[in-house]
């Protein structure tokens, strides 16, 4: 990273030296800066110099061009391809060596680290390894000695005791006088933002800063406190670490860290020497106090002193904000978990530690404990992985890695118990969300759950809003869960290992509950966008219980809307598979003629036609229809659901004949037993439309659609996703008519609507862009034609593939407006790709959208 200027009102003098460095070296940038400006060199360096908000980018590129050198601090951070220090010094290698054949780059190696070949060649020095006053004079050596030196600073070395004010920071890794923090893990890894941004909060004040790191138990809080401290330890002179988690013995370790500043006689009662050092430390500079392991704030109050130091405190605790700043640290990025993965298992691939980065949901304790294991056994990453999905409680008790003290097990066991003692509702709570998803979790689950729902104590807490809320703020104390404003959120390893300490029954009682729940709060059957939003918060939660083996009728119930949802929001693949599972373990389960059984199939098959799988889908549609007429009759309702979706996949396939026959046999019945308006009724209508258009009787067709899309708006409304449909059906008839004005007026105004109610990515949505591009050729409007069936075509490949017959008919549109504007080479390599493309024995698709599934 680099270094940043300071004010915008007067443009500032070029400095001698700009420093490039990465952010995991700011304490080597820190120490150069300092020593060069006492040398009498002017520095730019961010950290002092640039303001917050600042356009970095810009601020690279004006200090690149104003510096008369750059001084690099190589290390390998520095030469990550993902820093800006790569376009640093790619920018500066990238210009010409002076008349003197000197370059204006200044390497510095701060770290072992072979540079790229690009830059290889280039006189380096080093500073790391070291003492300081030899690191100093290298320092000055590599930008040409001193330049009106104003007297170096003086090193400190062992002795105790306060420091000469404005002597400046020591070499990075030469530890203060009075230390006492815990070995570093020399396995640590990645944290480099957040390493960076404590420094400079902890930088940002003339008083005392007080930053409390939080986060649940097995994030790496103290892990990152002991880098910080070493990292940072040239910028102190005393750092001290304090065991807070019992809070009668943080007066005790005050007492131990002014006997080692030589304040105090060992003699003194502790009461005393607390104060004392409290007292001697309002009047320092350079401190660093560590509280790790905070679990209440009103434990710490009395403890924080006074005065320009630091304090860093590590708590599962979020709630800080009356004693200091709240700084959450959340898991690992991905990287960060393969880098650790890969660092401590160099023959393991990138694959493999995704994959068990995953798994472990880049929780770093996890992360850490995984790596130990493998590496101190030789276990092989399957078999690790086969124990985390079977007995996860028992394998991450093993390991315990450097600067965690318990694994990770234990961590959550030990605040699983104190929360039961002090809040039972609390723990029960975790453990009915213990079966659910690791994702946000509506508390209004629990305060909406019909009576007998949930069992006591929670049932009583949860009928409480405020009771409720005390027992949330409790889980958040223990750092057992995220807690949002409406939500509550368990890491999947929090969850695994609470399920794994629950008997049989406890599971089975527990999981019942969590089932329950859930299905009194189904919205709707799931095609309505208006609870579209509801759905989104459901589904992962509804997946996580496996309700293909569920016992519930009203969870499979709400399965089966689960379902409906996924393909009616466009997420056809999803849906598809989610309902192929359902009829799985159903057909097993209740039977292949059970109704949710049927229900699940039916499903599959609207899955396989809206992917354009049409073969499939008449095998399926063809034997739901069958049994469905021998166990229910002609006229039972679901009997017509499966005889207009089969009428809906003959008409894909072509079988015009049979098509119309069907549908219109299901349409009379339909109004017969549910009458002229409803929606069923309308579905069955519409859809006759569409295949007597395509079978030529496009007056009747019209005519009919025209009739489905007034009584759809007046029943269903205007933005009802139905009506559009038949919206978008009756532009195409108008098309046809020769009506092009009024079908292009009411294509556009169906894909606004559209748009704002589906999203610009649903199939619907796609639909109805490429037939506005069809609008707008007919009009003769071919360059706009162009443009927006281009798009069409990109986002149908992007989102139903190269092969789906929505995707092929777009190729095909925009191929023949290519050739309108005069573009016949590019029109004849698409018709190439078309070829490619479809479905060997496939017919050119007329409509891949031919009509409404129920």
């Amino acid at each position: 990273m680099l270094v940043r200027m300071s004010g915008t009102k007067k443009r500032p003098a070029p400095p001698d030296l700009f420093v490039s460095y990465a952010g995991p070296d700011r304490a080597w940038a820190e120490w150069a800066a300092w020593h060069l400006k006492a040398a009498g060199y002017s520095v730019e360096l961010d950290v002092w110099d640039w303001a917050a908000g600042d356009n970095v980018t810009l601020r690279i590129n004006d200090a690149l061009d104003r510096a008369a050198r750059v001084l690099a601090l190589w290390s390998p951070s520095y030469f990550e391809r993902d820093r800006f220090t790569t376009d640093e010094w790619t920018a500066l290698m990238a210009q010409r060596p002076d008349v003197h054949g000197r370059r204006r780059l200044v390497p510095v190696r701060v770290a072992e680290v072979t540079p790229p070949p690009v830059v290889a060649s280039l006189l380096h020095r080093d500073v790391f390894g070291l003492d300081e006053e030899r690191a100093r004079a290298v320092l000055l050596e590599a930008v040409q000695g001193p330049r009106d030196a104003k007297g170096r600073p003086e090193f400190p070395g062992t002795a105790k005791g306060r420091r000469t004010r404005g002597s400046g920071p020591r070499l990075p890794g030469v530890l203060p006088p009075v230390w006492n923090v815990p070995r570093r893990n020399a396995a640590f890894t990645g944290r480099g933002v957040p390493l960076v941004e404590l420094r400079e909060r902890l930088s940002g004040g003339s008083t005392a800063v007080v930053q409390a790191l939080h986060g649940m138990g097995g994030v790496g809080k103290t892990t990152l406190a002991i880098e910080y401290a070493h990292r940072f330890a040239g910028s102190y002179d005393l750092v001290w670490w304090i065991n807070a988690e019992q809070p009668t013995l943080i007066g005790e370790q005050f007492t131990a860290l002014g006997a080692e500043a030589g304040w105090i006689s060992a003699d003194v009662q502790t009461t005393n020497s607390a104060a004392l050092v409290l007292q001697r430390l309002r009047g320092e500079t350079g401190w660093l106090l560590v509280f790790d392991n905070v679990e209440k704030r009103e434990d710490l109050a009395a403890w924080l002193p006074q005065g320009a130091g630091h304090v860093l405190i590590t708590s599962r605790n979020p709630g800080w904000d009356q004693l200091a700043r709240p700084v959450p640290l959340p898991e690992f990025t991905r990287t960060e978990s393969v880098q650790l993965l890969r660092h401590s298992l160099p023959a393991l691939g990138g694959d493999r530690a995704d994959e068990l980065a995953d798994r472990l949901g880049d929780l770093p304790l996890a992360v850490a404990q995984a790596a130990q294991v493998l590496d101190e056994t030789g276990m092989g990453v399957a078999d690790y992985l086969e124990l985390l999905e079977k007995q996860t409680g028992e394998i991450l008790s093993e390991g315990t890695p450097v600067g965690y003290p318990v694994p990770l097990a234990a961590v959550v066991r030990t605040s699983m118990e104190r929360l039961s003692k002090e809040d039972e509702a609390a723990a029960q709570l975790l453990r009915v969300c213990a079966f659910l998803a690791p994702d946000p979790i509506p508390t209004d689950l629990f305060t909406a759950a019909p009576t007998g729902t949930l069992a006591p104590p929670l049932a009583d807490t949860a009928a409480s809003v405020l009771e409720l809320a005390w027992s949330r703020g409790r889980i958040r104390g223990y750092g057992l869960a995220r807690i949002g404003e409406q939500t509550i959120q368990l890491h999947r390893l929090t969850q695994a290992i609470l399920r794994d300490n629950l008997d049989q029954d406890r599971r089975r009682g527990l999981r019942k509950q969590a089932e329950a729940i859930l299905a009194a709060a189904c919205p709707d059957d799931g095609r309505d966008p208006t609870y579209w939003p509801r759905w989104a918060q459901l589904i992962p939660h509804v997946t996580a219980l496996d309700p293909a083996a569920s016992d519930n009728e009203e969870f499979r119930e709400l399965a089966c809307h689960a379902s409906s949802y996924l393909l009616s929001r466009g997420d056809l693949r999803a849906g598809r598979d989610f309902a192929e599972r359902l009829h799985r373990g159903w057909t097993e389960l209740l039977g292949p003629d059970d109704r949710q059984t049927l229900f699940a199939a039916t499903n599959v098959a609207n899955g396989d036609m809206s992917l354009g799988h049409y073969t499939e889908a008449q095998r399926l549609c063809e034997h739901i229809y069958q049994r469905r007429r021998h166990l229910l009759g002609d006229d039972d309702l679901d009997t017509l659901i499966s005889a207009n979706n089969l009428a809906s996949n003959l008409h894909h396939l072509k079988q015009y004949d049979r098509a119309v026959e069907l549908q219109q046999d299901t349409l009379e019945r339909r109004r017969r037993i549910q009458g002229e308006d409803h929606p069923d009724t309308l579905t069955s209508a519409g859809n006759l439309a569409v295949v007597m258009r395509d079978v030529g009787k496009f007056e009747e067709a019209a005519r009919l659609q025209h009739d489905t899309y007034l009584r759809r708006r007046r029943i269903l409304g205007e933005d009802h996703r139905e009506t559009l449909a038949a919206a978008s059906h009756l532009a195409g008839d108008l098309g046809i008519q020769g009506r092009y004005a009024q079908a292009l007026h009411l294509e556009q105004d169906t894909l606004s609507r559209r748009r704002r109610i589906l999203g610009g990515d649903h199939p619907d949505t796609l639909k109805s862009l490429s037939s506005l591009a069809t609008s707008l050729y007919l009009v003769g409007q071919y360059v706009q034609a162009l443009h927006v069936q281009q798009d069409a075509h990109a986002r149908q490949r992007r989102v139903m593939g190269d092969h789906h017959p929505s995707t092929l008919e777009s190729a095909e549109n925009l191929a023949q407006v290519l050739r309108a504007v005069g573009k016949a080479g590019e029109a004849k390599r698409l018709e190439l790709w078309i070829q490619r493309h479809r479905p060997a024995g496939s017919p050119s698709p007329a409509d891949p959208s031919p009509g409404d599934l129920d």
